[in-house]
């Protein structure tokens, strides 16, 4: 029933409430700014109290018209009802019925926003018969047609202005209403699509994440299991797998910052991985102790999109990880055997295809598992490409992306 509002919002209404209320009751009680207060029902006196109380109602009213719109317009209601019954004159503080109808339209309720319409429609027609029917009956003799028509013409004319008067102030409500609706949509609709993208944004980290940390750790696993071999046999081997696992580390936490950072800082990405990348990418798989081969045909011609070159770069960064997790055994004990790498440059689209045999001890569909083949095809949507991977019914598991040129751009 009572609407928040700040301390200043209430200390205005209050204000502006008393300041009005001081001005109604001097225009109704000084003679020499207004005629004075009459009634035909209760004497002088009492009519000048009742005058004075309806005053203060109609202010306490007009203190309440945001708060409570609802009760502001029982108050009115209220108020105007003595008023007719005492048979006092219009009097100054029925300006604040305007206000009243105004937040009524504006802040109130469904049932109060139409409760108001109905006011507006109500309090003219109140006020017509108020006003005209007295004197119409009052007139004495007989009444000529003239006489009749008149009053008629008087009753509607009435009625016509007083319902045009409210119904102005509550249309005029009706409008701020939209508007405060309008801007209310608009701040959800914002608070929506902030919220989206920052989905997005977390979900394209949480996709880098994975890529980077999954393709590292692999690496290092091989690194590690190859050491372990050669570490008896062949000191030497056993040193450059460690400091190929201390390379990939640092390459590893490098990229973890850099996202850390781009989860701490949303407006501004870091740097991302390029088609220039793709050679330490290749180093860190050999060095893995797998037999890598790269074959382009035909070769890259004009310039590549980043986000296309980011998207090529990812997709083969988690194939070879596939290949590194779940190929077959290679030198060293490392994982990864034979992979081929085949890139097709064409002025239309791009196509990757990644070849690696599949392990004895890897299920046959082990690289579906997990978020890698989610991620590339992910990737691949991404610029507007497609992904395939899975078994090729000859031990070797097979991932082809093709991925258009002009989507990336």
């Amino acid at each position: 029933m009572f609407r928040p509002l700040t301390r200043t919002q209430q200390r205005v209404d209050i204000v502006v409430a008393a300041l009005f209320g001081l001005f109604a009751l001097a225009a109704t009680l000084i003679p020499w700014t207004s005629p004075g207060v009459g009634s035909g029902v209760v004497d002088e006196r009492v009519a000048a109290v009742v005058a004075v109380l309806l005053t203060a109602a109609y202010a306490v009213a007009l203190a309440l018209r945001r708060r409570s719109p609802a009760l502001a317009l029982a108050i009115s209601w209220g108020a105007a009802l003595v008023q007719m019954a005492t048979g006092l004159p219009p009097l100054p503080a029925n300006l604040a019925i305007f206000a009243v109808l105004y937040t009524t339209a504006a802040y109130g309720t469904r049932r109060v926003f139409w409760a108001g319409f109905a006011s507006a429609l109500g309090g003219a027609a109140a006020m017509t018969l108020y006003l005209i029917v007295p004197g119409f009956v009052q007139v004495p003799g007989d009444r000529e047609p003239s006489s009749v028509a008149t009053h008629v013409f008087a009753f509607v004319m009435t009625f016509v202005a007083s319902a045009l008067a409210l119904l102005l102030a509550w249309t005029i409500g009706a409008l701020v209403r939209t508007g405060i609706r309008a801007r209310e949509n608009w701040h959800a609709q914002q608070l929506a699509e902030a919220e989206a993208a920052a989905e997005a944004q977390r979900t394209r980290i949480a996709r880098d994440m994975h890529d980077v940390v999954a393709h590292s750790l692999a690496v290092v696993i091989a690194q590690a299991d190859g050491a372990r071999y050669a570490a008896a046999a062949d000191p030497d081997a056993a040193a450059s797998a460690l400091g190929t696992i201390s390379q990939t580390a640092r390459a590893a936490l490098a990229d973890v910052r850099m996202l850390l950072t781009q989860l701490r800082h949303t407006q501004a990405d870091g740097p991302q991985p390029s088609l220039a990348d793709l050679e330490q990418l290749y180093a860190q798989v050999r060095a893995a102790g797998v037999d890598l081969a790269v074959e382009v045909d035909p070769m890259p011609r004009g310039e590549t999109a980043a986000s296309l070159q980011l998207a090529v770069y990812r997709i083969l960064q988690e194939a070879l990880t596939n290949a590194l997790r779940h190929g077959a055994v290679g030198d060293r004990g490392a994982r990864g055997g034979r992979v081929d790498v085949r890139f097709s440059w064409h002025d239309e689209r791009v196509e990757v295809v990644v070849t690696n045999p599949i392990g004895a001890a890897a299920a046959p569909d082990g690289a579906a598992r997990g978020h890698g083949l989610i991620g590339m095809r992910e990737r691949a949507q991404l610029v507007g490409g497609t992904l395939e991977a899975g078994p090729d019914g000859a031990g070797r598991f097979v991932v082809r992306a093709a991925l258009p040129r002009e989507g990336g751009a």
